[in-house]
């Protein structure tokens, strides 16, 4: 997606073991406009899935999940990385590895917002190693629920997860893919 690409050639740095920072427009501070034209573009590329629920990961896959869902006329399920009390005490957990925290983050959902026989379409702001949105599979799998579809606004396709995600016989989109990271220069794929 032009507009996205742009703005991560304009703001995007890259950061020691990998990091690609765009806090700027999607992490900490969030480009509204941005994130509503994205969310209309993956609402466009999964419109014919049949998904029923969005899914992402707390903080940062939020506001791309919640303008694709906006856009899809579905609700969004985020999994927390803390219980709040308000969560009943069986819940659906796994564990992934946060790339920017360096430590492993546990992802908790609800089971009365995620079920058996739901057709899931997971949204997260990055594609790297698929290890995040492979923890979302796994919630969404001990729920009874069917992946659908992966949508990523950025994906670094030289981490491979791509490849990792590809046994689910899904669609995987990313509105922008980043073939390298070497030396500061963000190169993208074509």
């Amino acid at each position: 997606m032009k507009e996205l690409i742009e703005r991560i050639r304009r703001e995007g740095k890259v950061l020691d073991g990998g990091i690609l920072k765009v806090d700027s427009f999607v992490n900490h501070q969030v480009d509204a406009g941005l994130m509503d034209a994205c969310g209309r573009e993956f609402a466009r590329r999964f419109a014919g899935i049949g998904a029923t629920k969005v899914l992402t990961a707390e903080i940062s896959g939020i506001a791309p999940a919640l303008a694709a869902a906006l856009h899809l006329g579905l609700p969004v399920v985020y999994a927390r990385k803390t219980k709040p009390i308000t969560m009943p005490d069986a819940v659906l957990l796994t564990v992934a590895p946060s790339h920017t925290k360096g430590v492993m983050t546990e992802l908790i959902v609800s089971p009365e917002y995620l079920g058996k026989g739901e057709r899931v379409l997971i949204i997260d702001d990055f594609l790297a190693s698929g290890a995040t949105i492979m923890g979302l599979v796994r919630l969404a799998q001990a729920a009874g629920a069917a992946i659908v579809g992966v949508g990523a606004l950025i994906e670094k396709s030289f981490e491979g997860g791509r490849a990792v995600l590809a046994p689910l016989g899904v669609p995987v989109e990313s509105l922008a893919a980043i073939k390298s990271m070497e030396n500061g220069k963000i190169v993208f794929d074509e």
